[in-house]
């Protein structure tokens, strides 16, 4: 194991947690509040006069830059995998909001782990940085399609809004890979890290407001684990152990899983807070 990826392992799980807190933090943020803001710029402008929200903007900052550390020190994958990680954290902290977890949430948070250790293992080489004028248009492009589709499913259901901002969290992760450059094209690269970062925060603030946590937060995860790994994989360049890809694709199925089972069983709201139907809110 070289120094760059045990430290790119190290920045990994160090953002998966503060991701984790940093969801229940946001999540209370949200709640807490008497009014809902409806709309990107309106949800901006609320946020900003909000120290707790600001608070978790914080955290969830210092965690971009360690997600960063991994992404530039392992394959794509291993950096996503370790994001994972985040779910079980969320899941523990969510407790201090009322939402009690049983036997099968502990389960899937060892599927979660047993995954990652399979991903770290079978991982091999880190790709090469990947610029081209055709990676900056298809970043922006992908900008503007969530932002399209953030206004026509505004009535969505949470756990599909909170799908949308793991599309946003997945469009900065391939980002940054471009924008290791320092050009024009990596600088057109660069800038949408913080527009995807934005979408993505947005959108599962009003995942966080319409399900319980650790619900919004597995298919945010799933999403945001399985695409760019694939991404990284086929167009990135991303290698494996040799004779590890079974490894690496139980790993993911592992880790994703357990993902997906948490948010499919769900954890129970807790008593005395109402849950307001998707089509009574907008995003």
């Amino acid at each position: 194991m070289n120094p760059g990826f045990a430290w790119g392992l190290v920045a990994g799980l160090g953002a998966a947690a503060l991701f984790g807190v940093g969801a229940v933090a946001q999540a209370h943020a949200v709640r807490r509040q008497d009014e809902r803001a409806h709309g990107l710029l309106a949800f901006v402008r609320t946020s900003v006069r909000d120290p707790l929200t600001l608070g978790v903007v914080a955290a969830y900052l210092l965690g971009f830059v360690l997600h960063v550390v991994a992404i530039w020190g392992l394959p794509l994958y291993l950096a996503q995998a370790t994001i994972a990680v985040s779910l079980p954290v969320t899941a523990i902290c969510s407790m201090f909001l009322g939402e009690r977890l049983h036997s099968v949430h502990w389960l899937a948070v060892g599927l979660v782990s047993a995954g990652l250790v399979l991903l770290a293992v079978g991982s091999g080489e880190t790709g090469a940085v990947f610029s081209s004028a055709w990676f900056a248009i298809g970043m922006w492009g992908g900008v503007l399609a969530l932002l399209v589709a953030a206004r026509v499913g505004v009535h969505w259901p949470g756990s599909v809004i909170a799908a949308l901002a793991g599309l946003g969290y997945t469009g900065s992760a391939v980002a940054v890979r471009g924008a290791e450059s320092a050009d024009a094209i990596g600088l057109a690269a660069a800038l949408t890290v913080g527009m995807y970062g934005l979408l993505g925060f947005w959108l599962y603030s009003v995942a966080l407001d319409r399900t319980p946590v650790s619900s919004a937060s597995a298919p945010l995860i799933v999403v945001q684990t399985f695409l760019p790994s694939l991404i990284g994989v086929v167009l990135l360049g991303d290698g494996v152990r040799s004779g590890w890809w079974p490894g690496i694709l139980v790993g993911l199925v592992l880790a994703t899983s357990g993902a997906v089972m948490l948010g499919g069983v769900g954890v129970p709201v807790p008593e005395g807070r109402e849950t307001t139907q998707p089509s009574e809110r907008s995003a």
